[in-house]
């Protein structure tokens, strides 16, 4: 198979979708792999590298859009990249479509196969392939979220931890999933009082024996939500709905009660985010200010450390991109039902229930849709 990795093109994004060890891992079991130049210098992986991994280099993402069996990505495809795929093609990489009805229908219109790492599965329940990207944007919401509390920054000009004498802040976490723990994690160690919400008494109960009483589990309810977001200091949204757009869990209302210079961080910026006043920001200008509330709406957290994210990413979707490789898309999609659970879209069709509840598309289910169409 043709593997192509492009340069992703999104604003401070400089993750790639295959490192060099991916590219031999690849190369060794015969398939055949171009790169963009330069798609992996500005975290330290460059084209001499991928050279000697027996990558073939090009210079345009044109090159790749037009040859490629599979290009493998890191971001959504933009515009100009969507425009680009063709019937049959197989995309793999992040989309997040429930919240982005212009890509959907690019992919939809194209007619390729797309396949999205955020609704992958394992057997488990789990989400293989968002949970890295997950640890690595919990942990920065932290670290994003105690330099926006700074003054300079639009914050009240709170230190997390406080110091003897002072109180620390205090952080809200909606949500106890990967996000909410490994913010909570960071959060605890820099000596915040910290809580989090959770609607899953098991989840909590887990928590609540990992961290040993040094933070507090609260089952979420729109009063128990209303009570810890208005005293909280920095606020994580943290909640996901595998596939579909968040639920708006902190109301505009809401926010106008919060405290003056308090900060929110919404992790689930990427599909939708789950506060009603968020909006997508970018690294380049990563916050912005409603009521008072400075708000950290970056929709790429990871890429802010592209290096970590990259490596953590690629170690988790290359045995996939090898199945699909060595497989071709259709068997390793009829032989893993975790995989089969990541295709979005099919010649035309969207095979993702959630997206297509979301964005009013005829839904057809992915096991029918490989047998629909040969």
């Amino acid at each position: 198979m043709l593997i192509g990795v492009p340069k992703e093109i999104k604003n401070h994004e400089y993750r790639v979708g295959l490192t060099p060890s991916g590219v031999r891992e690849l190369a060794g079991r015969g398939h055949q792999v171009m790169i963009q130049k330069a798609a992996g210098e500005a975290i330290g992986l460059y084209d001499e590298q991928y050279l000697n991994a027996g990558a073939v280099l090009v210079d345009t993402p044109e090159e790749i859009f037009a040859m490629a069996d599979m290009v493998v990505k890191v971001k959504e495809p933009q515009p100009t990249e969507y425009a680009q795929l063709r019937e049959g093609q197989l995309l793999f990489t992040y989309l997040h479509l429930a919240p982005d009805p212009e890509q959907t229908k690019g992919l939809v219109e194209s007619g390729c196969v797309a396949i999205a790492y955020e609704t992958v599965i394992d057997g488990k329940g789990g989400l293989p392939l968002l949970a890295p990207m997950s640890e690595v944007a919990g942990r920065m919401s932290i670290q994003a979220g105690a330099h926006a509390l700074e003054k300079a920054q639009g914050g009240v000009g709170l230190l997390m931890g406080g110091v003897p004498g002072v109180a620390p802040a205090e952080v809200a976490i909606i949500g106890g999933g990967v996000v909410g723990y490994n913010a909570a994690r960071i959060a605890v160690g820099m000596g915040a009082k910290v809580t989090i919400l959770d609607r899953s008494l098991s989840r909590l109960n887990y928590l609540d024996s990992l961290f040993q009483g040094r933070l507090n589990t609260i089952y979420s309810t729109v009063d128990a939500l209303e009570e810890y977001a208005l005293k909280a200091d920095l606020v994580i949204g943290a909640v996901l709905i595998p596939g579909a757009a968040a639920p708006k869990l902190v109301t505009r209302d809401m926010l106008k009660q919060m405290k003056n210079g308090a900060v929110i961080v919404d992790v689930a910026i990427d599909q939708g985010g789950c506060f009603e006043t968020s909006r997508a920001t970018t690294h380049q200008d990563p916050t912005y200010i409603v009521d008072g509330v400075v708000h950290y709406c970056v929709a790429n957290m990871p890429g802010g450390v592209a290096r970590t994210s990259t490596f953590a990413l690629t170690n988790a979707t290359m045995p996939y991109v090898l199945s699909l490789a060595d497989k071709g898309y259709r068997k390793a999609l009829q032989d893993d039902a975790y995989l089969l659970e990541g295709l979005n879209v099919y010649f035309h069709k969207v095979t993702y229930k959630a997206v297509a509840e979301a964005l009013g598309y005829e839904y057809l289910q992915a096991r029918q849709a490989l047998d629909w169409r040969f």
